[in-house]
């Protein structure tokens, strides 16, 4: 519960709306886009994914997310105090902030590593690391890099920092200014990228596989193989826009009431659409072009494409931009997680904003150790059917907590011992914009709760299998 003092002072807010839409995006923009997207993307077949990833991003992930803004600018606070303020009297909905809460801290304690990743391959690139490599050195560099638990840790280190340093500085001068920054450069490099990938000799097959929608690649593998695409596409949606545990609910409470949120969710899950998007004009070109197979799985951006900017002309240039802008797309979730967090202690104690930072930015970096030893020290740490420390964390972030607290934020909003879609409706609608549509309330009432199901219960079936013996 927050403290009278903390009540009493006035609420920090965005400089300007295009701040809240950019550190919202930030926080959305991430791996997700431009490391996980393209190759997936890849896997499932192009262009014809696309179009069903985009599909789910409207009917699944936009209500969501509106949701989450609504109950924070309604709230004035994040999940620290949220649902406390929005609950029915007798009802226990603010004990989920706990469950939220957790699910920022263990999305910190292994993205703050991978994060560290980006900057020391911008660094490597920038030095030079990269030139004459193939793939197969490059995926050496890589795998030293792992192995070195001094260099994880620096960089690591390196991530925390640049997290708690910007937090401290406050809202408009720190957060809202840097994040500008990050991701107005990040759009620039982007486009530079993609202009030089599309015009490259041979990429016209690239973006016809990205482009050109080929449906028969949907039932290639049977109704399984239909059913695996269209669970791909579902999680995508979900995971890419960060809901469901309050990182989103934060900056709703930091804006005003001259907007309607549908029309900023649609704006914020547009940019985050739209960077994954200009991610695979930039790798699949690229990689049809030099013959790389799209659908190398994860290793495609740590170990495919440093070789595939090496045969381009000003290899080293390109590829120490492409990593720069993986960089920035990282840091920029670090730092909205990390205001996440401090603003829920300070909603739940009002303390002072700079010593909340460095303490929390302290026992960040000490709950990150393990992720980072978990690649070298401890690699002997594995656990079954899921893997190694990371994985773990990743796994229980993306594969229960994120659904889960989406689930949660559903239910609040829609049902009448929770906020109730009336009162989520009149805050979601009001201010100039795209209102949200009444009509859709037997849908996020029936119908989304059990699409949310199937992608706990999708993201769980394969760990539960390996712990019988099925797989």
């Amino acid at each position: 519960m927050s403290n009278m003092t903390n009540a009493e002072e006035p609420r920090e807010r965005f400089g300007s709306r295009l701040g809240f839409i950019l550190i919202s995006a930030g926080c959305a923009v991430g791996l997700g886009n431009v490391w996980r997207f393209p190759y997936i993307t890849g896997e499932y077949g192009g262009a014809a994914f696309v179009l069903l990833y985009l599909l789910f991003l409207v009917i699944f992930a936009w209500p969501v997310l509106t949701m989450e803004f609504s109950v924070g600018r309604a709230a004035q606070k994040g999940i620290g105090g949220a649902f406390e303020t929005l609950e029915p009297k007798g009802t226990k909905w603010h004990n989920a902030k706990w469950l939220m809460i957790a699910g920022n801290w263990l999305l910190m304690m292994f993205y703050t590593c991978v994060a560290g990743w980006m900057i020391a391959f911008t660094v490597k690139s920038l030095c030079g690391d990269f030139v004459g490599i193939t793939a197969d050195g490059a995926a050496q560099v890589f795998a030293d890099m792992l192995a070195n638990p001094v260099e994880m840790m620096t960089y690591m280190t390196i991530a925390v920092a640049i997290g708690m340093i910007t937090c401290t500085a406050g809202l408009q001068k720190g957060v809202e200014r840097v994040t500008k920054v990050m991701m107005s450069c990040l759009f620039i490099v982007l486009i530079i990228l993609a202009i030089r990938a599309v015009t490259l000799p041979g990429a016209g097959a690239g973006l016809e596989f990205y482009l050109m929608p080929d449906f028969g690649k949907f039932f290639e593998n049977g109704f399984s193989g239909f059913t695996e695409i269209v669970f791909a596409a579902m999680g995508q949606a979900f995971f890419t826009m960060s809901i469901g545990i309050g990182s989103m609910a934060i900056f709703g409470s930091y804006i005003d009431k001259n907007h309607s949120v549908p029309g900023e969710a649609l704006r914020v899950a547009g940019i985050d659409t739209l960077v994954a998007i200009m991610a695979g004009l930039i790798i699949f070109p690229a990689c049809f072009a030099f013959g790389v197979e799209p659908g190398s799985g994860p290793g495609l951006v740590f170990i495919t494409l440093p070789s595939v900017f090496e045969m381009m002309p000003l290899g080293q240039v390109w590829c120490t931009l492409f990593f720069l802008f993986m960089s920035f797309a990282a840091l920029s979730t670090v730092i909205a997680v990390f205001e996440n967090i401090m603003a829920f202690n300070i909603d739940n104690s009002g303390a002072d904003r700079k010593k909340t930072c460095i303490r929390n930015g302290a026992l960040i970096w000490l709950l990150s150790i393990p992720c980072v030893l978990g690649f070298n020290v401890l690699s002997g740490v594995q656990f079954p059917g899921i893997g190694d420390i990371q994985s773990l964390e990743d796994f229980i972030v993306s594969n229960t907590l994120l659904p889960f607290g989406g689930f949660l934020f559903l239910l609040f909003c829609t049902r009448k011992k929770g906020w109730g879609f009336d009162n989520f409706l009149a805050e979601a609608d009001q201010g100039n914009g795209i209102k949200f549509p009444r009509w859709t309330r037997g849908y996020l009432t029936y119908v989304l709760p059990v699409l949310i199901i199937v992608v706990l219960i999708g993201g769980w079936a394969p760990v539960i299998s390996t712990w019988l013996g099925f797989a």
